[in-house]
């Protein structure tokens, strides 16, 4: 989808891009290759002919910090395709709410391999920030407004392009938390304990584990937090169709 996207050249709006497609110009290639471009001037041609010349190639350089701030936040998720295997699904479990709050869990998922860090035992920021160094999007639920201000306080977090499938779930019909939006899809979790859980419980759990000790705790809280981050995956596939059919002429 990036790469038949218009949004990131100069006072191109949604609007105006869908007027690019309508006209039948579909992608970076096609606009490149035409003389004239409907609703375009000749002297914007030219200067835009030479932006989608240098997105290409920082896109074929990998270069995806590039189009962080060349896309609006909320278009992000048309780097997915093109960098699905460069993906990283990241949650976070915490103590609280509040700014006194701490991070307890934070769960990492490559699309293959889950890897989990946890307060008190491997939970290195300095080790983090140089793990999400190698990935070129970023995929939460909610993370805009929770899991990167949480983690912004400790690290400093990478420039990486960023889908927050919350909000991009309210525009193909999906509304609720992720449990609601889960069962809405007919994603299934695998624990019947751990389906039941909520953020409240995982705070709970984690102050269960903290003052007993007992690892049965640690190891739900752990579970529920992969079960996360896993069916983000599945989540994007749906959300990423979605928005592509709905916008895309």
């Amino acid at each position: 989808m990036i790469r038949n996207s218009f949004v990131l050249l100069d006072r191109i709006g949604l609007g105006k891009e869908r007027e690019i497609w309508a006209s039948g110009v579909d992608g970076w290639n096609s606009f490149l290759a035409a003389k004239q471009v409907k609703h375009i001037g000749a002297r914007s041609k030219g200067y835009y002919d030479r932006q989608l010349l240098k997105a290409k190639k920082q896109l074929l350089a990998d270069n995806a910090q590039y189009f962080s701030s060349k896309l609006p936040l909320s278009e992000h998720w048309r780097l997915y395709d093109y960098f699905r295997d460069d993906t990283v699904f990241l949650d976070i479990e915490t103590t609280g709410l509040g700014r006194g709050d701490e991070i307890t869990v934070v769960g990492l998922y490559d699309g293959n391999d889950t890897k989990t860090m946890i307060k008190g035992i491997n939970l290195d920021y300095k080790r983090l920030a140089e793990e999400l160094k190698k990935y070129k999007l970023l995929i939460t639920f909610n993370g805009s407004s929770f899991d990167v201000p949480f983690l912004s306080r400790s690290m400093k977090l990478p420039d990486t392009p960023h889908f927050d499938l919350r909000f991009a779930c309210r525009r193909v019909g999906l509304r609720g938390g992720l449990k609601s939006i889960e069962r809405q899809l007919g994603i299934e979790r695998s624990n019947s304990i751990v389906a039941s859980l909520n953020g409240g419980d995982a705070a709970e759990l984690w102050r269960m584990y903290r003052g007993s000790g007992d690892e049965y705790y640690l190891n739900l809280l752990v579970e529920y937090n992969e079960e996360d981050i896993v069916n983000l995956k599945r989540l994007a596939e749906h959300v990423y169709s979605g928005l592509k059919q709905k916008i895309y002429i």
